[in-house]
Order: C-alpha cells, then sequence, then structure tokens
C-alpha cells in the first residue's frame, strides 16, 4: 500500500512521522504518552497564564527571538493559520485553504489573503519575501531547507507537532509572541473543556481514519497523526504506527471489525473523486462492518488531515464524537 505519489505529499500534512512531506515527519514513533493515552485520566481543563514575550524557546527546542511584536505573518503550514484564527489575526499570505473552510475565515475572507505560489511542497521565497514579513511559519521538515534563503530578511520559525500537546504549545508560544495572550487562553481553555467532555463520554466502538486518493490508502495513526492522536480517548483505536514504509491491508481492517469508518480524500490538482467510492470497487470493502451498516464518513481533510491547531481539532472532537455515539 501507499506507493502512489500522494503519500510523500500526506506526510508533511499530517505530523510527526510517516515520512517526509503530507504526514509531517518528526516523531518516528508513537510517544510514551500517546501509547498510553487511552487508560489515562480525562484531560485537565487548567489553563496556565500566557506571558507576552518576543523571545521563547519551543517545545522542540527551537529558539524564536524577535526585535518587535510580529504584524505581518506569512504562514506555509495551516497549523499556522490555524492559530492565527484562534487568536484574531489574519496572515498576510498563506499556501492553503484552511483559511476557506467552514469556522475559519470562510470563503469569501479568505479570498483577500494573498497565495504564496509553490504550494505546499516548494513556496516561492521571492513570494514569501514581497510581502515582507516579520515571521513565517513553517513545517520543519517540509519547509526548513528554505531558511538559508530567508535568513537576514525575515524570522522563520519551524513547527512540527505530533501531539495535541504540541499544537497547544504552539498556539501558547504564538500567543506570548504576538501579545494575543488572553485569546490563547481562552482557545486553550474551549479545546480542553471539549476534549474532557469528548473523553467522558469514550465510546466502546472500533474507529478508523484513512487518507488517500486511490487504493493505496494510508491509517493514520497515535504518534504521526495529530488528529488521530485525540481517538484512543474517544473509542477502541487499535492502530499502530509501523514505520515510513508500513500500512494496513483491507484484510487487516476487516479482522479489526471497525464501526465507525472517517476517510480523508486527499486530491491534488482537479478532485476525481472520494476514496470511499473507489475502495468500494474491492469485494472486502462491503464486509467491513462499518460499510455494511452505513457508518463511513468522508471527511474534510484540509481540517482533519492537515489543519492541527486547536480550532482544527475541536472540529474533529464534534465530528467524531457525534458518529461515534
Amino acid at each position: 500500500m501507499l506507493r502512489s505519489p500522494w503519500r510523500v505529499i500526506r506526510r508533511g500534512l499530517a505530523a510527526a512521522v510517516l515520512g517526509a512531506a503530507l504526514l509531517g515527519c518528526g516523531a518516528a514513533t508513537e510517544t510514551e504518552e500517546t501509547a498510553n493515552d487511552a487508560g489515562s485520566d480525562v484531560t485537565d481543563v487548567t489553563v496556565e497564564p500566557i506571558k507576552e514575550t518576543r523571545r521563547l524557546t519551543d517545545a522542540n527546542g527551537v529558539t524564536i527571538s524577535l526585535e518587535e511584536k510580529p504584524q505581518r505573518i506569512v504562514c506555509l503550514v495551516a497549523l499556522c493559520d490555524d492559530i492565527l484564527t484562534e487568536l484574531g489575526i489574519t496572515p498576510v499570505a498563506s499556501n492553503n485553504e484552511l483559511l476557506a473552510q467552514p469556522g475559519f475565515l470562510g470563503e469569501a475572507k479568505a479570498k483577500e489573503v494573498a497565495v504564496i505560489p509553490g504550494g505546499f511542497i516548494a513556496p516561492e521565497v521571492e513570494a514569501i519575501l514581497s510581502h515582507k514579513p516579520d515571521l513565517v511559519i513553517g513545517l520543519e521538515d517540509t519547509h526548513g531547507k528554505l531558511a538559508p534563503a530567508l535568513k537576514g530578511a525575515t524570522t522563520f520559525w519551524p513547527m512540527q507537532p505530533a501531539t495535541w500537546q504540541d499544537s497547544v504549545a504552539y498556539l501558547r508560544d504564538t500567543a506570548a509572541l504576538t501579545g494575543r495572550t488572553a485569546q490563547g487562553e481562552k482557545a486553550e481553555k474551549t479545546f480542553r473543556t471539549k476534549l474532557a467532555e469528548a473523553e467522558k463520554g469514550r465510546s466502546d466502538k472500533t474507529a478508523l481514519i484513512i487518507y488517500g486518493s486511490d487504493e493505496n490508502f494510508g491509517v493514520a495513526t497515535p504518534g504521526t497523526d495529530v488528529a488521530a492522536g485525540l481517538f484512543p480517548k474517544l473509542a477502541d483505536y487499535p492502530w499502530k504506527s509501523r514505520g515510513v514504509e508500513g500500512s494496513y491491508s483491507l484484510e487487516e481492517i476487516l479482522a479489526q471489525g471497525v464501526d465507525v469508518l472517517f476517510v480523508e480524500t486527499l486530491s491534488f490538482g482537479e478532485p476525481d473523486g472520494k476514496l470511499s467510492e473507489k475502495l468500494a470497487k474491492n469485494p472486502l470493502w462491503g464486509k467491513i462492518p462499518a460499510v455494511r451498516d452505513g457508518n463511513v464518513h468522508e471527511v474534510n481533510s484540509e481540517v482533519w488531515a492537515k489543519g492541527r491547531g486547536t480550532r482544527s481539532l475541536g472540529i474533529v472532537l464534534d465530528e467524531a464524537v457525534a458518529a461515534l455515539r
């Protein structure tokens, strides 16, 4: 499985490591915290105060130092757009579609944000600098190569989330740098409260998130996908990362008796159909309990796969909880 080109791109979009560019590499294996998540206590809803600063070191050891409060921010990864939306900030330019989604700026307002050409994988440096940014935020393993070209002209902040806790930490750090401390605290509180409520109603159903554009689908796993990292505390989620080249077959999925299936269709260029419709051609697909019982949910991949911030994850929680009831 997973031999088509989109897999390479998805690695950079989904967060830590299944590879090198739409699923975000970073942590090659599940963290101990993620692995033990299903049995842990309900998430603490306490939010520590955020203190404004111009210099900090993030959870991945990256130090960011700014002379002034950043006013012009360019987003090269959807996590950045998610965080800025939570803080009430609009980026001067972006290279993804998250802002246009419901629950964010919406299509009309998103069109007012300049687009960085080159896409997610190869955003154009000249275009980035043309917006005179104070701060550029990208994904470490995908955009880190841009750092030398941006050095001296702006500050580049490489983010690399593997868990929801990482996403919250990036929210807090951005709030501290931009002076939007109250907004950051409110966003964190809202997310933690929603997660805690979802955990209290944990379902005994078996769930699964798959992603892809054709029969070469992938399974989203905790430790390699931020959204999937929420699921062990929402339902039975027996899927573990198999590393860069590993995946699951339909036979293995069938054997697990999946009750609720979430599908992220990833398309590059013009959409050519839903992943669930393509997999329906395989006779094993119809034997999966979730498929047989009509419990397959095509979800918004811009939010589920790419967002990874507290606003996106809040939407994931709402939709997942509703489907798992």
